[in-house]
C-alpha cells in the first residue's frame, strides 16, 4: 500500500484535493469515481525524511486522541457520514503521525471495512479497549455515546498517569542533580585541594583521606561506572521485556514496597475499576472486558489475577469470589463489586470505586512527595557538607601548625 496525492473535480465543478492510501493509482481513480469525483491528477506522495528516520517521528499524545474522539462524537451525533468525519478530522490534525493514521483508517472504511476493523490495524494509538468499545457502539448504534465515554475515560486515565509521573519526577530529578554535584566535586574540585595539601606535606586526617581516595577512584573509573550502570539498566529492561517470569517477580516486588507499593496498588485498582466500568456500561461482555482489563493492567501480577478471575467466571462463578481468592485487590473493593453484581449496578459501582481510588492516589502522591522531599534534601546537604568538612580539616590543622 502507498499514499497517493490526488486532485479532482466534483459534480458541482469545484476542485477538491486530498490523499488516499491504495495499492496503485488506478485504485485511487476508481475510488474517486465511486465518490462522483472526476480525477484530474493522481501521483504517489514523495517520501518524507521521517520515513527514513522513524525514531524522529512524533508520538501520538493522549490529548490528541481525546480531542479526536470528542470531535468525532460531535460529528456523528450531528449526522455526518463516517468517511466525511474522518476526512475533516485528518485534514485539521496537526500531528503528522496521527494524520497519516487517520487517513489510513479513512481509506479502509472507504474500501468496506467497519470503523472498528480499520482502527484495529493501528494498535498503538487505538488499543484493544478503544477498538472493542467502538465495535460495541457500532453494533448497538450508539457510537456517539460510546465515543464520549471513551474520551472521558482517556482523560481520567491520563490524569492518573500524570499524577504518578509527577510523584516520581521530583525525587528522581533531585537525586540526579545531587549525584551530578557530588561527581563534579569529587572529580574536579577535590584534586585541587589534594595538590595543595601535598605541597604542605604531612599526614591528612582520616575523613580527608577517604574523600581523596574516592576522588581518585572516580577519576580512574567514572567512565566504566557510567557504562556499567547503563548496561545494567538496559539489560534489566531487556530481560523484563522478554521473560514473563522475571516481569512477574519484579512486579510482585514492586507491589510489596513499603510506600511505593501501596501507591502502585491504588493506581492499579483505579485503572482496573474504571476500565471495567466503562466497558460494562458500553455493553461489552464481562469475559471480553476482563480479558482487555488484564492486557491493559500494566502489571503481570494483576494480569494473571484477572485471567484467573475470567476463567472462574466462565465456569459459572460470580466475579467477587475469584477476585477474593487472588488476594491482590483490597477486600473493600471486592465487597463493593459483589454488591454491584447482586444489585445489577456493577458499572456505576465500579465508577464509584474508581473515583474513590483516584482521590486515594492523590493523597498517596502527596504523602510520598512530603516524605521524599526532606530525605532528598538531607542526602544532598549531608553529602556535600561531609565533603566540605573533610576538606577543611587539613586547613584547620595547617592553621594550628602555623600558630
Amino acid at each position: 500500500m502507498a499514499v497517493f496525492i490526488w486532485e479532482g473535480r466534483t459534480r458541482q465543478g469545484s476542485i477538491k484535493k486530498g490523499a488516499m492510501e491504495a495499492p496503485d493509482s488506478e485504485a485511487v481513480m476508481a475510488q474517486l469515481r465511486a465518490q462522483m469525483i472526476v480525477p484530474i491528477n493522481v501521483k504517489a506522495k514523495a517520501k518524507d525524511v521521517m520515513e527514513y528516520l522513524p525514531f524522529l517521528k512524533k508520538g501520538i499524545k493522549t490529548k490528541s486522541l481525546v480531542i479526536f474522539t470528542r470531535q468525532f462524537a460531535v460529528m456523528i451525533d450531528a449526522g455526518l457520514p463516517l468517511v466525511q468525519c474522518l476526512d475533516l478530522l485528518s485534514d485539521q490534525e496537526p500531528n503528522q503521525t496521527f494524520q497519516e493514521v487517520l487517513r489510513a483508517v479513512k481509506a479502509d472504511v472507504e474500501q468496506g471495512s467497519t470503523f472498528a476493523e480499520a482502527l484495529r490495524k493501528h494498535p498503538k494509538p487505538f488499543d484493544a479497549l478503544y477498538v472493542n468499545l467502538v465495535q460495541a457502539g457500532e453494533i448497538g448504534g450508539i457510537l456517539d455515546t460510546i465515543l464520549n465515554r471513551l474520551a472521558a475515560y482517556l482523560e481520567k486515565a491520563d490524569a492518573l498517569k500524570r499524577k504518578v509521573k509527577g510523584a516520581m519526577t521530583y525525587p528522581i530529578t533531585v537525586l540526579v542533580v545531587a549525584l551530578g554535584v557530588l561527581a563534579l566535586l569529587l572529580v574536579k574540585v577535590i584534586p585541587v585541594f589534594e595538590k595543595m595539601f601535598a605541597d604542605f606535606g604531612g599526614t591528612l586526617p582520616a575523613p580527608t583521606q577517604m574523600v581523596v581516595g574516592l576522588s581518585n577512584f572516580l577519576q580512574d573509573w567514572i567512565m566504566a561506572i557510567l557504562v556499567g550502570a547503563t548496561l545494567v539498566v538496559v539489560t534489566f529492561f531487556q530481560i523484563r521485556n522478554r521473560s514473563k517470569k522475571f516481569r512477574y517477580q519484579t512486579d510482585a516486588v514492586a507491589l510489596k514496597l513499603p510506600v511505593l507499593g501501596t501507591l502502585l496498588r491504588k493506581v492499579a485498582v483505579a485503572r482496573f475499576t474504571r476500565t471495567l466500568g466503562t466497558m460494562i456500561s458500553s455493553g461489552v461482555p464481562i469475559l471480553d472486558a476482563l480479558d482487555i482489563c488484564s492486557r491493559t493492567a500494566g502489571n503481570v501480577v494483576l494480569e494473571e489475577a484477572l485471567q484467573r478471575t475470567r476463567t472462574a467466571i466462565s465456569e459459572g462463578k460470580t466475579i467477587a469470589e475469584p477476585l477474593t481468592q487472588t488476594k491482590v485487590f483490597p477486600q473493600m473493593v471486592v465487597q463493593m463489586i459483589g454488591v454491584g453484581e447482586q444489585t445489577g449496578a456493577m458499572d456505576s459501582m465500579l465508577t464509584k470505586i474508581a473515583d474513590f481510588y483516584d482521590d486515594e492516589v492523590d493523597v498517596a502522591v502527596e504523602g510520598l512527595t512530603a516524605m521524599l522531599e526532606p530525605l532528598m534534601m538531607v542526602f544532598l546537604g549531608g553529602s556535600i557538607g561531609a565533603i566540605l568538612i573533610a576538606m577543611y580539616l587539613p586547613i584547620f590543622k595547617i592553621a594550628e601548625a602555623v600558630k
